[in-house]
């Protein structure tokens, strides 16, 4: 049985690339839906690879179909030793709580017995989640090795002459080709990995850098004469050479451009005619509104979400310490009930609590810093400060 689930596996990978355009079912066939009522019981029956998810989540929605595909592929033979299931955060909360998930879609294997189950982190793309599945039943390691397949690092994947012909050769892929003494490498160093955090749930798009110094043969062969250099590569070959500002707005806007995402504005959207909220939550009516105008900090969370338990009584504090500044408003909104969803999906929250900082309406910042009552204060201040000057 184990040569067979090998050789499948093997046939899996081979075969990926041209199943992954295959039709979308519109509705779940293969994949095993969970809940909280069962989901303990079966997935210490077998080894299972779950992926917990929100309906409202935009990337959970474009994730679906390849989701259902590997369950195709896995489920229908009950001689697999693996069965590939899906659970509902917004239905089986507790379950969701449990595991630990701070954002979606989170996916992790649980081998029997295990309930604590390990996250998988790298690509979603059929390939690298076959390697991950084959690398945790601990088989197939003789033909897959790690270093043909890149794994990242908040987004961002770290290129050699190793991995970056399979990594590029199908999809989109923004890659900075660097020198470690280059100054204007290192002044753009973080805002790279910036942007590479911003798509790390992209999954049309890939961000990458490769190190011309230590990988001669890759830059050569893309003809790269000067550091960095910027390029937008599909199917393996070079597109374009990004010639703009590097600013980290305006590489985001590069590469949206590029997927065809580029939003057109909110002209559409009507003019609020809500009354202003004073008590520390707002809903997706009152949201633009309340954000309008200053300084405003909001904390999109999950009830059930145990990093946001552990925030609450601080964001508490911080909305205390502001309440008698007037540039400054601190409010919450909870992306589980109806009518904010729409609202959370808009604003592109994928992780519990997501903290986000606008000005006169507009979002300038994403805090991930430290969550102590001093760090978000200072936090906070450093932009009143700067919008003073």
């Amino acid at each position: 049985m184990k040569g067979s689930l090998k050789m499948k596996f093997s046939l899996y990978l081979l075969l990926a690339f041209s199943v992954i355009s295959a039709i979308a079912h519109e509705e779940d066939v293969y994949t095993i839906k969970y809940t909280a009522d069962n989901f303990s019981q079966e997935v210490a029956k077998k080894n299972h690879f779950v992926m917990f998810y929100a309906p409202w989540c935009g990337h959970c929605q474009k994730f679906a179909p390849k989701w259902e595909q590997l369950a195709e592929m896995l489920n229908e033979d009950e001689n697999n030793n693996i069965k590939i299931a899906k659970v509902d955060c917004t239905t089986a909360s507790e379950v969701c709580s449990e595991q630990d998930i701070t954002g979606y879609p989170t996916l992790k294997f649980f081998k029997v017995g295990d309930n604590e189950g390990v996250k998988f982190r790298g690509t979603r793309d059929l390939p690298t989640i076959t390697t991950f599945i084959n690398e945790q039943l601990r088989e197939g390691d003789d033909e897959i090795t790690d270093t043909n397949i890149s794994q990242p690092v908040e987004g961002l994947h770290e290129l050699t002459e190793e991995n970056f012909e399979n990594h590029v050769a199908t999809g989109k892929h923004f890659i900075k080709f660097y020198a470690p003494w280059c100054g204007h490498c290192q002044k753009l160093a973080p805002t790279w990995e910036q942007l590479a955090k911003t798509f790390e749930f992209e999954f049309d798009v890939s961000i990458g850098k490769i190190d011309c110094t230590q990988h001669r043969t890759i830059c050569n062969n893309f003809e790269v004469k000067g550091y960095p250099t910027l390029l937008w590569i599909e199917d393996g070959k070079k597109i374009e050479k990004y010639q703009g500002d590097r600013g980290h707005n305006d590489l985001k806007q590069y590469v949206n451009k590029m997927l065809g995402t580029q939003k057109e504005g909110q002209a559409e959207q009507p003019p609020k005619t809500v009354t202003k909220d004073t008590s520390g939550e707002l809903t997706g009516d009152t949201f633009q509104t309340n954000i309008e105008s200053g300084i405003t900090f909001v904390k999109f969370f999950a009830p059930w979400c145990g990093h946001c338990k552990r925030l609450s009584p601080t964001w508490d504090g911080l909305r205390e310490k502001f309440s008698t500044n007037s540039k400054v408003k601190v409010f919450k909104i909870d992306c589980t009930l109806e009518e904010n969803k729409q609202l959370c999906n808009d604003e592109e929250v994928e992780g519990f609590p997501t903290l986000f900082l606008y000005k006169d309406g507009e979002r300038i910042s994403e805090y991930s810093g430290s969550r102590s009552l001093e760090d978000l204060y200072e936090f906070v201040l450093k932009h009143v400060r700067h919008d003073e000057l």
